[in-house]
């Protein structure tokens, strides 16, 4: 299984970085997108691929006991999430506002202008 999430994380990156590297600004929110999945997946097998019961302390004891799930991770992706959505719906009104005034989607350099 970890394997399988890695190559899953890499094949995520990779294609977020290709489409970010695109001329098209749609080619962009999508990349966006998928690095923030591929950020959010790295983060969760980073944890560990733990299926266990919830990380649920008893009132004894100060530590979950082992084969539980770490919390952490979880808490970081709950983070993670918001924040790409929140760049996500920046980047997408920036992107609408950008082809409002230049009547295209495609981005240009300052040196590609004629």
């Amino acid at each position: 299984m970890i394997i399988i999430g890695s190559i899953l994380v890499g094949l995520l990156y990779a294609s977020a970085l290709y489409l970010l590297m695109a001329r098209s600004s749609v080619k962009l929110i999508f990349g966006l997108l998928l690095i923030g999945h591929a950020a959010n997946l790295l983060i969760f097998s980073a944890g560990g691929w733990v299926r266990a019961q919830p990380p649920i302390v008893s009132p004894d004891a100060s530590v979950p006991s082992p084969g539980h799930a770490d919390p952490l991770p979880q808490a970081l992706i709950l983070t993670a999430i918001v924040i790409s959505f929140s760049v996500l719906a920046f980047a997408s009104v920036l992107v609408r506002r950008a082809c409002q005034v230049f009547g295209t989607d495609e981005i240009v350099n300052e040196g590609d202008h004629p």
